[in-house]
């Protein structure tokens, strides 16, 4: 496995671009942990991935969702029916934007 150990340097200029600040002792903390994590990561890109296909997810995923079937709609009355407020064919519900304005109106 070839794998270069990442420098202090390094590690100060990822940090720069993740928009970080950190003392040189936090710095060379940084590098002693990210070094196990990149190891571990040139041991993966050393596979044989050949002819395997890339996953979305580990265990196939399965619609469960019904099919879309036209059904009569219920009666304007009885869709209205259980509604605390009606507005001619409309449900009638308070206004919950804008403010403390009085929705009433």
């Amino acid at each position: 496995m070839s794998f270069q150990r990442i420098t202090v340097d390094e590690v100060r200029k990822i940090a720069l671009l993740a928009r970080l600040t950190a003392d040189d002792e936090t710095l060379v903390r940084f590098a002693d942990e990210l070094e196990p994590i990149l190891q571990y990561v040139a041991g993966i890109q050393e596979l044989d991935v050949e002819g395997v296909e890339p996953l979305a997810h580990a265990v196939p995923l399965v619609n469960v969702l019904r099919e879309d079937i036209v059904e009569p709609s219920l009666p304007l009355e009885q869709v209205l029916g259980n509604a605390p407020e009606t507005d001619g064919p409309f449900f009638k519900v308070p206004k919950i934007i804008g403010g403390d304005e009085d929705s009433a109106g």
